[in-house]
């Protein structure tokens, strides 16, 4: 065996070893995307919408146990929850941690007269016609549409409130009226 012989050989070795290495690289490529795509699939990370101000309902409504009506104080009593206006977060932050970047920028809104705007979350067609303050009065806790908002630090919407088999069967299992006018005005 010659010199040249022995060379083509070494080429020949080296270049199956490269085609392996690249073919074993696509496979592992391909395995890594399908296992992340498999974890997302079976334990999807969900977040909540991004707003102006970063708000964590995990925080205030369940470490701090603030009710939801001391943010959204309208529901009790009207068909809006409401949002609350920046006077309604000075009730504790005229105080409280108020040289947190975030607050300050809370602080600012308020002392500008300037309101924040949150963004909706839970928005329903305009031809639905929904009464928060009926569904308190009847006992329906907050968390039966909206899900654990106590757990959440941005909140998303959990339950599929936009479909009408949703409230169908809720208004079902609680003997409510399933009348088509009662929410198609």
């Amino acid at each position: 065996m010659n010199n040249s012989d022995n060379h083509n050989k070494h080429e020949e070795n080296h270049k199956k070893f490269y085609e392996r290495s690249f073919v074993l690289m696509i496979f592992l490529f391909i395995t890594a995307i399908m296992l992340v795509w498999l974890y997302n699939y079976f334990y999807p990370q969900k977040i909540g919408m991004e707003q102006p101000i970063p708000f964590s309902h995990r925080l205030h409504a369940g470490e701090k146990k603030i009710s939801c009506f001391m943010c959204h104080d309208t529901a009790p009593k009207a068909a809006n929850a409401g949002l609350p206006p920046v006077e309604t977060c000075m009730l504790c932050h005229q105080t409280i941690i108020i040289h947190y970047p975030e607050i300050e920028k809370v602080r600012n809104h308020f002392f500008e007269n300037k309101p924040i705007e949150w963004k909706k979350v839970f928005d329903l067609p305009d031809f639905v016609y929904f009464n928060h303050s009926v569904h308190i009065q009847r006992g329906i806790d907050c968390s039966e549409c909206h899900g654990n908002v106590n757990k959440m630090d941005r909140v998303e919407d959990v339950k599929d409130i936009i479909n009408m088999g949703f409230c169908l069967d809720c208004h079902k299992k609680n003997n409510a009226t399933t009348d088509c006018f009662t929410c198609h005005r």
